[in-house]
């Protein structure tokens, strides 16, 4: 596997898993083997994820956890109260065993340029190690120069996820890692490191260790109602960079639309264009998402959560317009470029044109 990226339209390949490591009680590490002639199109960018397509034909996304360089594709997969395939991942999944893997995807990532010396702060919560995980993993690699620090809050000392990989880190950049871990629910040396990661924890810990106006990048990944309050803390420190990831979000109520002017039947005539091919829509602002449309028709479109969460649905608006209900994967400047997630998207002019390969 190459350490550079490259775009291909999101595909599922049946991907053959290598190896099942424990992590904790509840979590696995899952190796998949890759055959050379797929090895270009899962090439990945640090940060990136996977998305599964289930026995239930449910798609579920997990980051992988590795550096580009390492030519290894791997994730970890928590086990979740109720969750059908995570149970059967963690509990059953064997060597051998076989997975429909879709072609890594995501826009909560870092390339390293080796010229250049930042400071970065990334701060995870449970199983939001994973990307974090590979994001600075390939910082410490690829930027012989750049600082991290890793503040990574977990209940307990048992639970924490790639404690291994983490510390090994440190062990290999004693010097330009920093760790700083907060447990909720054990008692540690550091009061401040003892209790819950919020708002006014992160606040101390980064009067106490970091030195805010010299950091370059943040990145934040964890439940959605931790991200938000740590990244409404940074906005009121005066941060600017921040980037972030969910592993869930609640669903968003629909964007407040008025009905379109110039149309004989209220419905906007959509264009969507992926893989060099184009489909027609007759869509109403009140109706299905652009993506819920298209996949009526298209089954190869691309997309994995459906909750403006991983990116996977992304497209840029060539012409016309639309709203978002919620956006929880682009950042401002893809937004400013005409980008939208087509899962969250309806159209608010009677015109549209997106195209799912800009």
């Amino acid at each position: 596997m190459t350490a550079t990226a490259v775009h291909h339209a999101a595909t599922f390949h049946s991907l053959a898993v290598r190896s099942i490591d424990p992590l904790t009680d509840d979590s696995v590490a899952i190796t998949f083997d890759v055959p050379e002639p797929l090895r270009d199109d899962y090439a990945f960018t640090a940060g990136q994820h996977l998305t599964i397509r289930g026995d239930d034909d449910v798609r579920r996304s997990f980051s992988i956890c590795t550096p580009p360089s390492s030519g290894v594709l791997r994730i970890g997969v928590k086990r979740l109260p109720g969750g059908g395939f995570s149970d059967r991942v963690v509990g059953g999944l064997q060597p051998g065993d076989r997975l429909d893997v879709m072609t890594p995807a995501g826009r909560f990532t870092v390339t390293p340029d080796p010229s250049t010396g930042k400071r970065y702060v990334a701060i995870a919560a449970g199983s939001g190690i994973t990307p974090l995980l590979s994001i600075v993993a390939a910082v410490l690699e690829g930027e012989p120069d750049s600082f991290v620090t890793l503040i990574y809050a977990n209940r307990t000392a048992r639970s924490v996820m790639f404690l291994d990989e983490v510390h090994d880190l440190k062990d290999v950049h004693p010097t330009r890692l920093q760790i700083l871990h907060v447990l909720s629910r054990e008692t540690q040396d550091v009061e401040l490191l003892s209790g819950r990661l919020d708002a006014d924890r992160l606040r101390a810990i980064l009067d106490a260790f970091v030195p805010v106006a010299e950091v370059d990048d943040w990145f934040v990944c964890g439940p959605q109602p931790m991200v938000e309050e740590l990244r409404g803390a940074l906005r009121d420190a005066g941060v600017e960079r921040v980037h972030t990831e969910l592993f869930h979000a609640d669903a968003a109520p629909r964007a407040p639309i008025a009905e379109l002017t110039g149309t004989d039947d209220g419905a906007a005539r959509v264009t969507i264009r992926l893989d060099g091919r184009s489909i027609d829509l007759a869509l109403r602002p009140d109706g299905p998402s652009v993506l819920e449309a298209a996949t009526a028709v298209r089954s190869d479109v691309p997309f994995a959560c459906k909750g403006g969460v991983c990116g996977t649905c992304r497209a840029q608006v060539l012409e016309g317009s639309v709203a978002m209900d919620a956006n929880y994967a682009l950042e401002p400047e893809e937004v400013a470029r005409g980008y939208v997630l087509t899962c969250q998207s309806h159209p608010t002019s009677a015109r549209v044109v997106l195209d799912y390969d800009a």
